[in-house]
Order: structure tokens, then C-alpha cells, then sequence
């Protein structure tokens, strides 16, 4: 912890507190003028003293700031799986509430069949540009492959084209006073994201899709699927 005086020309003090936090963030404070505390040089005891009550305020915004980085933290699809998941098997899943909310992650539940959202830029798959196929991590469904996956800059995963036409289903969403369109799971209806007409060619459509509701295998693993859907 510092703290100095500067003198300028209309013998205006302006004092200066630089202080390093147990979060470890140095925050420099600036104090000019009289309109604040007007330091005299002859009584030092009112700077200490002011240092003295501006500490618990450091203290304060420090733990908000360790706070925010705890929110911060991704949302990501772990390895637990729920008892439906497959990826061979294209029959409708149909749980109820209370077996999905012991069969996934609490944010995938959160997203999935609460119709939450994660926050942007924390999927691991929003920068991700590994080649393979993307599907639900609830159900195991194949919903997007990755050469129709692009950096669309909204922060979250973004495809233009579903695997198939059976992948997805539609679903207008009128909530928070906007018109747009829901995607689901084709397989087990979870909530994945939504969908937009301001993508690229050749479909002009961004999926604009939750991270931690996708899985995903490396091309190797799928190129018996990845042949099979390039048929149809």
C-alpha cells in the first residue's frame, strides 16, 4: 500500500492511494480537491485515517470481484450420461421432469428442460474446430456435423445447417417481448438454442445453440455416419 501527494498550481492537493488486495488486484484511488478531504501536509494523522476507513471498501469490491469470477466459471457437458443416451437408437425418449433431473447435470437440466441459457463465451465448444459430429448430451441424438459450425461472434456454438431434418424440431417462442424460433431435440426434446436468418450460405440460418447441451466425437468414430448422411 502507497500513497503520495502531487501539489499543483492552485495549491489544490491531489493525493493518490495505490493499494494491492488479497484477491491480488492493485487498485490506484485518485482524491483532488477540497471537495473531498483537503490534505495539509502539517496534519498527516487525516490521510492515515482516511486510508484506514477506505479499506473496507477494497475489501468489499474484492470479494464482488472474486464473486464474478466464480460466476464465471463455463458450463460445460460433463461425463455423466443419462440412462437413454445412444447414439444408435432414433426412437422418441419421453421422461418425466423429476428422471431427467436425476439423469443430467444440473446445468444441463437447467438448460435442457428449464429452457435456460449459459452464458456467452463460456462453452468449450464455442472456439472448438475439432471435425466430428455434435449431438445432444441428453439423449445422444445427432444434431449438427462440424464443417457447419462457424465463428458467428455471438458467444455461443453456431452451425447453419442441422444433420438432418429429423435432427431439430421448431417451436415459435414469443417470450421477453421478442418473435423468434426455439430449436429442440428431435429425439428427446431438450432445449437447445434457438434459430436466426442472419447466418451464412448456403441456408442463411444460425443455430445459435447452448454448449452445455452438446456432445461431441471426433470424425474417426463417425465416418460410417458422416458417409451414410452424405447419401441421403
Amino acid at each position: 500500500m502507497g500513497a503520495k501527494y502531487n501539489r499543483e498550481k492552485d495549491n489544490v492537493k491531489t493525493f493518490y492511494v495505490r493499494i494491492q488486495t488479497p484477491c491480488n488486484s492493485v487498485n490506484t484511488y485518485n482524491f483532488k480537491g477540497l471537495n473531498m478531504l483537503h490534505y495539509q501536509p502539517q496534519n498527516m494523522n487525516r490521510k492515515f485515517n482516511f486510508i484506514l476507513l477506505l479499506l473496507p471498501l477494497l475489501f468489499v469490491h474484492c470479494g464482488y470481484s472474486q464473486s464474478d469470477q466464480k460466476k464465471q466459471k463455463p458450463m460445460d457437458n460433463n461425463e455423466k450420461k443419462a440412462p437413454v443416451y445412444s447414439r444408435t437408437d432414433t426412437g422418441r425418449v419421453e421422461l418425466k421432469d423429476e428422471d431427467w433431473k436425476k439423469a443430467l447435470t444440473p446445468e444441463q437440466y437447467y438448460i435442457a428442460r428449464q429452457k435456460g441459457t449459459e452464458r456467452p463465451w463460456t462453452s468449450k465448444f464455442e472456439k472448438f474446430d475439432d471435425v466430428g459430429t455434435y449431438y445432444c448430451a441428453a439423449c445422444g441424438n445427432a444434431l449438427f456435423k462440424s464443417d457447419t459450425k462457424f465463428d458467428s461472434g455471438c458467444g455461443w456454438p453456431s452451425f447453419y445447417q442441422p444433420i438432418s431434418k429429423t435432427s431439430i424440431i421448431y417451436i415459435p417462442d414469443n417470450t421477453l417481448g421478442m418473435q423468434r424460433t426455439e430449436v429442440e431435440c428431435g429425439r428427446c426434446k431438450a432445449h437447445l438454442g434457438h434459430v436466426f436468418d442472419d447466418g451464412p450460405p448456403p441456408t442463411g440460418l444460425r443455430y445459435c445453440i447452448n454448449g452445455v447441451i452438446l456432445d461431441f466425437e471426433k470424425a474417426k468414430a463417425t465416418e460410417k455416419e458422416y458417409k451414410k448422411n452424405a447419401s441421403h
